[in-house]
């Protein structure tokens, strides 16, 4: 009985158009996302250290990734590119680590809008490293994403947080992590990146993490696992997300998360955006989708395209 009730949802499900199907998988994986920022704070403001956050997330999603190099076989780690696994481990795990910190900081909300900034910076590194020609108008609308920047940050003013600073960082290393899968060729496989970012993350974590340990309660030692669980469930959810819709229609739906990070943020904290927060994210928003729009009419590919579909592949889902 109950699976055949699972067999008339699945077709049910299978029987939508797949734009539809790949947005309410990208506002499932923002929802995802999103909650796990919330544990992250929560687990901050009741005194967990930042990097024990991180060494827990790490050391989850690895040990979740073990069956899978199990079933593969040892010889799925083999690449001639240790290199550029190297640094993009640990671009990632670094921004992994930016982004704790700065949510433990930072309103949800301003963190979340932040972490927008990562198209931008992804247009200059496809120019500072892969020599890719960029037209004036991505050019103008970058100035003018990181003019959101300066909006919502206000660096000199007295309601400057350097955490906002960490928070860029956390955009730039996701950037660097996004660039470099471009510089991978075809067959380079994913389980393997996924583990040499986990086992990054863990050498970059463990040593701060052992000289700040502060023992969990058993309540937050759940959230350390729901942490690590919520946030490779989130990214599956992304994958999904664009393997059964095209790109540039469930990209935008990201932007969701803003929304979210906002009401989970005013509702579980008390975060109240001020009108700064508001404008800058607003200008960095519409900075962001002008350039995917653009791409799109034109036609052409870039740098994040490229690097979403060398994640996930081309298979329908």
């Amino acid at each position: 009985m109950v699976a055949r009730r699972l067999a008339e949802f699945r077709s049910a499900w299978l029987s939508q158009p797949a734009n539809l199907r790949g947005a309410l998988w990208m506002i499932g994986a923002a929802f995802g996302f999103t909650i796990n920022n919330a544990l992250v704070k929560a687990l901050g403001q009741s005194g967990v250290p930042a990097f024990e956050i991180a060494f827990a997330r790490a050391a989850v999603s690895t040990l979740a990734i073990l069956p899978l190099l199990w079933r593969a076989g040892p010889g799925i780690l083999a690449t001639r590119h240790p290199g550029i696994h190297l640094v993009r481990a640990f671009a990632g795990g670094g921004a992994m680590i930016c982004g704790f910190y700065a949510v433990t900081k930072l309103p949800l909300a301003e963190v979340t809008a932040l972490s927008f900034t990562t198209p931008l910076f992804v247009v200059l590194l496809a120019v500072l490293l892969l020599r890719e020609p960029v037209r004036w108008r991505r050019w103008s609308a970058t100035l003018a994403g990181f003019l959101g920047v300066l909006i919502m940050v206000r660096p000199g003013a007295e309601a400057f947080d350097p955490a906002a600073i960490v928070a860029l960082g956390m955009a730039l290393g996701i950037a660097i992590a996004t660039t470099l899968l471009k510089r991978f060729p075809e067959g380079e496989s994913h389980v393997a990146m996924l583990f040499y970012f986990g086992l990054a993350a863990m050498l970059m974590t463990i040593a701060p993490a052992i000289a700040t340990w502060r023992a969990p309660s058993a309540t937050e030692g759940a959230m350390l696992v729901a942490v690590g669980v919520l946030g490779l469930a989130s990214q599956a959810l992304m994958i999904r997300a664009f393997r059964a819709g095209e790109a540039t229609f469930v990209a935008p739906f990201d932007y969701s998360k803003l929304l979210l990070a906002g009401l989970i943020g005013f509702t579980l904290f008390g975060e109240v955006p001020d009108r700064w927060t508001l404008v800058g994210a607003t200008v960095i928003v519409g900075a962001t989708l002008y350039i995917a729009r653009r791409e799109a009419r034109s036609g052409g590919a870039t740098v994040l395209d490229e690097a979403v579909q060398s994640k996930v592949g081309r298979r329908k889902d």
